[in-house]
């Protein structure tokens, strides 16, 4: 009646219509978890399809299934070409200020973070097909490394993206319907154990809180020092856990943070601060540009940028990390060229922005930076602007004396003796913990 179909005739249809896609489907995408018709609408692929109650059941329009089934199979995918999704080290209590109820990558650490054996095996076998928006992603899970914490999971670059453009969808449906958040349920992970953290990315250094004696605040005694050198030297974690963070200088630190580009320590911070500044998503050289970035280049600014230059070779200089750049350079020298549209008690910036890169600082006048819009109302993937490395620089050089002078008072090119000659390439490996770049 009036196009309506039942919610197990849309799932077949769902599956029949993807067969063919390079994307795997499954028959259960709009009755089986995490599905949930009575919230008013079921995920398919990156569609929001709205749910109706008719006739003492739920159902859904067949054109809007078929709609979303035509979108699915105009994806295409190179299942060679993946994208990390896991394990990390989720802080306690942490979660995005945008998360939705599909909120992907926690579903699938907590089914995976499941003990292994038999009795796992036998539930891969034997259960339901798993699906997220109607997407069968444990046909596209690889899995590398041994057992315990040096397991690491990837999805395709194309299934990554698609379930972030289906979580951005759900979000904005909400929004728009006038439903507030759901109350989360994802799952909380507790901090790891120093020797798993160090075991599963060497990147950081964790330690144990010492109870022997009150954290004392850290006053730059690790400054123009070398972490590759400083994480071999014994009792440097017992060391890092003597301090205060040296951001919000509130809890004590658990790691050490280091700039990825020049190798030099920053500082040691607590694991809260040093997840705050990580990407939101990132796809090899582009990264989303989260809304926590408003508060580390505006009321955050002279803590944030301190610290950042506490690596010798970024305030020597006047710059930041590529990512942190290109960031910087999406959320405020851009800020302009950002549409928006009619909202709610205004007007609201369009779509989520996303900053991508060709080139490396290692080479500035090949290196490029470009702006864009992704899920914009007026066309998606709208591009804003492309600023050559250089100028990119120039401008933050500029906006840093205007926004923090006593941070650009301690920067300049007075110690550039003994930097590296050609500092280590940003992306050296984008399957570090946490995908810890910075």
């Amino acid at each position: 009646m009036d196009g309506l179909i039942t919610l197990g005739a849309s799932g077949a249809l769902w599956g029949e219509l993807t067969a063919g896609s390079a994307v795997p489907t499954t028959f259960g995408a709009c009755t089986r978890a995490p599905a949930h018709a009575e919230a008013g609408y079921v995920l398919l692929g990156a569609e929001v399809v709205a749910t109706v109650r008719a006739g003492g059941g739920w159902s859904v329009a067949e054109a809007d299934v078929r709609r979303a089934a035509e979108e699915l199979n105009a994806v295409a995918m190179d299942r060679q070409d993946v994208v990390r999704v896991g394990p990390f080290h989720w802080a306690q209590g942490q979660g995005s200020p945008e998360e939705t109820p599909l909120r992907w990558r926690r579903r699938i650490a907590e089914e995976l973070g499941e003990p292994a054996g038999p009795g796992r095996a036998a539930r891969r076998r034997g259960g339901p097909p798993h699906h997220l928006a109607g997407i069968d992603w444990r046909q596209l899970l690889v899995e590398q490394g041994g057992g315990g914490a040096r397991r690491t999971w990837w999805l395709p670059r194309a299934a990554v993206r698609l379930l972030d453009a289906a979580e951005h969808a759900e979000a904005r449906w909400l929004h728009s319907a006038g439903r507030a958040r759901p109350v989360s349920t994802h799952l909380t992970v507790p901090p790891p154990h120093p020797r798993q953290a160090s075991e599963a990315d060497g990147r950081h250094m964790t330690a144990p809180q010492s109870r022997d004696a009150e954290p004392r605040p850290y006053k730059g005694e690790l400054e123009d020092q070398l972490y590759a050198v400083l994480s071999r030297r014994p009792g440097t974690s017992r060391q890092v856990a003597g301090w205060m963070c040296a951001v919000c200088r509130t809890a004590p630190a658990t790691v050490l943070d280091h700039c990825h580009e020049h190798g030099y320590v920053r500082a040691p911070l607590c694991t809260s601060c040093n997840t705050q500044e990580r990407p939101d998503h990132l796809y090899g050289n582009d990264i989303r540009v989260a809304g926590r970035y408003e508060r580390l280049f505006a009321t955050g600014t002279d803590d944030w940028f301190r610290h950042w230059h506490r690596c010798t070779g970024c305030r020597a200089r006047v710059t930041l990390p590529l990512p942190h750049l290109a960031a910087w350079t999406a959320r405020i020298a851009c800020r302009s060229l950002r549409p928006t549209h009619r909202a709610s008690g205004g007007r609201a910036p369009c779509g989520s922005l996303r900053v991508s890169w060709t080139g490396s600082q290692n080479a500035p006048r090949s290196c490029l930076l470009t702006v864009a819009v992704d899920f914009c109302p007026s066309g998606e993937h709208r591009l804003l602007a492309q600023v050559p490395y250089r100028e990119a620089v120039e401008r933050f050089r500029t906006w840093l004396v205007e926004t923090a002078p006593a941070v650009a008072a301690a920067a300049g090119p007075d110690r550039l003796d003994g930097l590296p000659a050609r500092p280590r390439p940003v992306i050296e490996d984008t399957s570090g913990e946490g995908l810890a770049l910075f």
